[in-house]
């Protein structure tokens, strides 16, 4: 862990003050929708059901599936910070909401008469006598929205918004518990700052409310004055956040979860960088961000693979011919996505049915077929994508005639790498590059009933982005056969067995091909 945080702290500063960012800008925005809020919901008492019961559903809708709603609204969807805040913006709603209406329908009612009687004003009631005996309860819903923030944030890293989560992510992937803790325990280490500091200021104000209460202090003066300054704070937070993005790049390369996505797409962003092309990266999008976000305009070019755009995007029935399958994906991207598919890159990264090296010696295997007698006795665990794909469980099972111990393991594909190798499952469907395979000492089952279609590796850019990027066509056509599928095992083994950074790894191939 020390040699690791001596040679990648620059990075994890950077993602931590990503992290930093999304929280601070998304509680300020929360506080000042929220507060407001809580306080007409006071003033108008049939709204409140309603408006809490719409908060209240937000906030037990999953992070993944918030942020995948969000992604095709126009204005606050898309990919990166902008979508990341509006979700923890809304996660953050409901405590500060409703500790806001708590804490000022919690204030006595011979309170409030008093300063009737005494000719105030409901404007005078609200800000010299209901919000200062109400902070201490605000506050508290604040500071259970900031610990919320800090978690949520960490799911962000999936749409390409940065942040601890990007480590989170990258070390499961690579089943490597360093980078796990690299992400996990600077974000519980911030949650536990926030949940101090806000602390700190609820107490500090409980103590002007009271020393108002016995004429030392005003109250009123010190919240319009915090009040003030979190206003001036959101407009600072807000410009700057808008300065952060700053222009577009030239081009914006993406990539999938998964190690051999980002290295290709490394491999990419550093040869356009090496032409002078201002690169933006976004990295590790999970499910079908990529594609999305490519039809959206916001990323420009990604690493993907024929049969799955054949299967999983256009949704064809699988076929077996590696050319027939190129031909019309690149036919039926341009027509319908304006999208231009690259010359093969010169490997295929076919689905691969795994299992423990041990049991394939013991039990002699070899192909998935010689699996299948031991099917009943085991048990399987796929990644989501294998399990909802047409070319995924459904039709292999019944190509094979497998039947399991029980309902095979939904589950992240890069933790079925470590259920198999732990004992946990018996038989999963990883990459056919994948460098934990060999990491691991896992076999691969051949599929001897060829039930898999191809999957060449290719580059899927939008069309205005060759116009743009003049290199980019270039580039794309330099890579065309230059990676075998043994140097892109090579290169997967790099990063998830040797534990290098992909960046590293992308440099070092890119010089021993000369380019």
């Amino acid at each position: 862990m020390t040699s690791f945080l001596q040679t990648h702290w620059r990075e994890l500063l950077a993602l931590t003050g990503q992290h930093l960012w999304l929280v601070l800008v998304s509680i300020t925005c929360a506080v000042a929708v929220g507060i407001p809020a809580g306080v007409l919901l006071t003033r108008r008492p049939r709204w409140k059901r309603p408006v809490l019961g719409v908060a209240g559903i937000l906030q037990t809708v999953p992070s993944l599936a918030l942020f995948g709603f969000l992604i095709p609204l126009p204005f606050v969807g898309g990919i990166g910070a902008r979508t990341a805040i509006v979700a923890l913006v809304l996660y953050a709603l409901l405590p500060v909401i409703r500790n806001t209406v708590t804490g000022i329908e919690g204030v006595d009612a011979s309170v409030r008469e008093a300063a009737v009687a005494m000719g105030m004003t409901r404007r005078q009631i609200l800000w010299q006598v209901e919000l200062p005996l109400a902070t201490s309860v605000i506050l508290a819903g604040v500071r259970v929205a900031a610990v919320i923030s800090v978690g949520v944030a960490t799911i962000a890293a999936a749409i390409g918004a940065g942040g601890l989560g990007a480590y989170i992510f990258r070390g499961l992937r690579m089943n490597d518990n360093r980078l796990v803790l690299a992400g996990a325990l600077p974000a519980a280490l911030m949650a536990l700052t926030f949940d101090w500091l806000i602390g700190r200021l609820e107490t500090r104000l409980s103590r002007y409310v009271q020393r108002s209460a016995a004429g030392t202090r005003d109250a009123a003066a010190i919240l319009r004055r915090r009040i003030v300054a979190a206003a001036l704070a959101a407009v600072v937070l807000v410009g700057g956040f808008a300065l952060w993005r700053g222009r577009r790049p030239d081009v914006v390369v993406g990539s999938k979860d998964f190690t051999e996505s980002v290295v290709l797409a490394e491999i990419l962003a550093q040869e356009l960088e090496a032409r002078g092309l201002r690169v933006g990266r976004r990295y590790e999008l999970g499910g079908n961000l990529c594609h999305d976000s490519l039809v959206a305009g916001e990323i420009d070019v990604y690493p993907e693979y024929t049969g799955t755009s054949f299967t999983a995007i256009l949704h064809h029935q699988p076929v077996t011919d590696p050319r027939a399958v190129y031909e019309q994906v690149k036919r039926e991207y341009a027509e319908r996505f304006d999208v231009d598919v690259s010359p093969p890159l010169g490997f295929s990264n076919d689905f691969a049915i795994l299992v423990r090296g041990r049991d394939a010696r013991a039990f002699n295997l070899r192909t998935i077929s010689d699996a299948a007698p031991h099917a009943p006795q085991w048990l399987a665990g796929f990644g989501q994508d294998f399990m909802s794909r047409p070319d995924g469980y459904e039709g292999f099972a019944r190509t094979y005639r497998l039947q399991f111990r029980e309902r095979p393991r939904e589950m992240d594909l890069s933790l079925t790498y470590r259920a198999l190798a732990a004992g946990q499952v018996d038989l999963i469907a990883g990459n056919s590059t994948d460098g934990l395979i060999s990491a691991l000492d896992l076999t691969q089952l051949a599929d001897d009933r060829r039930y898999f279609p191809p999957y060449e590796a290719v580059f899927l850019t939008r069309r205005d982005a060759l116009a743009r990027a003049n290199a980019l066509a270039g580039v794309l056509q330099k890579l065309s056969g230059a990676i075998s599928t043994e140097e892109m095992r090579r290169l997967n083994y790099e990063v998830d067995g040797e534990k290098r950074a992909p960046a590293d790894v992308a440099r070092e191939w890119r010089g021993r091909k000369g380019l």
